[in-house]
C-alpha cells in the first residue's frame, strides 16, 4: 500500500512555563522539563503535531493542523494538572520553490445559517478577505449554506464572531484547502482594546461597579488579579487600566443614598477557545487546571517602553 502523507501544520503557538505572579497555586506539573517531556511524548501518537525548541529554554513552539488541534492538546494537558503560558496563534507561511513568492494557507469554509443572518455572516467573511464559492438553500432544514475560501489568518477568531452575529445558530465547518500567494492587505482583527488590572489584589464589588461602565468584564468579586492582567473588554479601541481592587473609603459621614448600590453585571465566562481567539499579538494566556487568565506580555511591554524613551 502507498504510504499516507501526513498533512503539514498550518498554525503555530508557543507553550511554556507559567511565569505569572499567581503561578504554582494549582498545578502539579510546572517546570519546563515536565512540559518538554509531555510535548515530546504527545508526538508518538499525534503525528500531525510538530514541537520545536526556541531560543528561550522554557518555551516551545508547537505547530498543528489548525487552532482546534492545538487547543485540544492544551485542554488535555490542563486536565492532567499542567500549568502553561500560551502565546497567540500565528499562521505558518512558506515560500514557493518555483516562483519564490511567499504563500499562506487557505481553508474551505462551509457555514449553515438561518436565512435572516446570511447578510451578517457574508459581511464577516468578506472583512476577512474570503472569496465566495457557492451560496444556496438547504431545503430540508430551511438553512442557507454559504461556501467560502478564507485565508487561515482570517479564520483566527472567526468562529466566535460568527456565533455572536447569528445568536449561536450558525454551524461552521472548515478544512484546509491549499497554499496560495500571500495577501498583502492587512486582515482586520479585534476592533476593541482590553481592560487591564491597575494593581495586584483581590477583586471587590465596589471596584467592579466603577469598572463595568468601561466595558464588559471577565472577573467577579473575590478573584485574584495582578497588574497587567486582562479583566475585561474595553468598549473602545486601545487598552485602559481600571482599578477593580478598589475598596470603599470608610468615613463617619452619613448620606441618604449610602445604602443604594448599582447592580453588578454578570461576568463573561471565557472558554479556552474563546481566550485563544481573543489574544492579540502582545498578549498571553495563563492556563491552570481551574482557570484561564489573560495578560499583557511583559516581554512585549518592555520593548514598547524602550521605543517610547528613544
Amino acid at each position: 500500500l502507498p504510504p499516507i502523507a501526513v498533512e503539514q501544520p498550518t498554525v503555530r503557538m508557543t507553550l511554556g512555563v507559567n511565569k505569572s505572579p499567581l503561578a504554582g497555586r494549582e498545578g502539579k506539573f510546572l517546570t519546563s522539563r515536565m512540559i518538554r517531556e509531555r510535548l515530546f511524548k504527545e508526538l508518538d501518537r499525534n503525528v500531525a503535531l510538530q514541537v520545536d525548541e526556541t531560543e528561550s529554554a522554557d518555551k516551545y513552539m508547537v505547530s498543528g493542523r489548525g487552532q482546534l488541534h492545538l487547543t485540544v492538546l492544551i485542554e488535555t494537558m490542563r486536565r492532567e494538572g499542567f500549568e502553561l503560558e500560551v502565546g497567540p496563534p500565528s499562521v505558518i507561511y512558506k515560500t514557493n520553490e518555483e516562483t519564490g513568492k511567499e504563500e499562506e494557507p487557505w481553508e474551505s469554509v462551509e457555514v449553515r445559517v438561518p436565512e435572516e443572518y446570511v447578510g451578517g455572516v457574508v459581511d464577516l467573511l468578506n472583512q476577512r478577505k474570503g472569496e465566495l464559492q457557492d451560496m444556496g438553500l438547504d431545503e430540508g432544514e430551511g438553512m442557507s449554506v454559504i461556501k467560502y475560501l478564507v485565508p487561515t489568518r482570517g479564520m483566527l477568531g472567526l468562529r466566535s464572531a460568527v456565533l455572536t452575529a447569528t445568536r449561536g445558530t450558525a454551524i461552521l465547518d472548515s478544512v484546509f484547502d491549499s497554499y496560495r500567494p500571500k495577501i498583502t492587505a492587512e486582515i482586520q482583527g479585534r476592533d476593541k482594546g482590553s481592560l487591564l488590572a491597575f494593581a495586584d489584589g483581590s477583586v471587590t464589588s465596589f471596584g467592579l461597579e466603577g469598572a463595568q461602565d468601561r466595558g464588559k468584564l471577565f472577573c467577579e468579586p473575590g478573584d485574584d488579579v495582578y497588574k497587567g492582567m486582562i479583566v475585561g473588554i474595553h468598549q473602545r479601541p486601545g487598552d485602559l487600566e481600571v482599578n477593580v481592587c478598589k475598596t470603599k473609603a470608610l468615613t463617619n459621614m452619613r448620606s441618604a443614598t449610602k445604602g443604594i448600590t448599582t447592580g453588578i453585571t454578570a461576568p463573561i465566562e471565557m472558554s479556552l477557545d474563546a481566550c485563544v481567539e481573543y489574544l492579540a499579538a502582545d498578549e498571553i494566556l495563563e492556563v491552570t487546571p481551574s482557570k484561564f487568565r489573560m495578560a499583557k506580555n511583559p516581554e512585549m511591554a518592555g520593548k514598547k517602553k524602550g521605543k517610547g524613551k528613544k
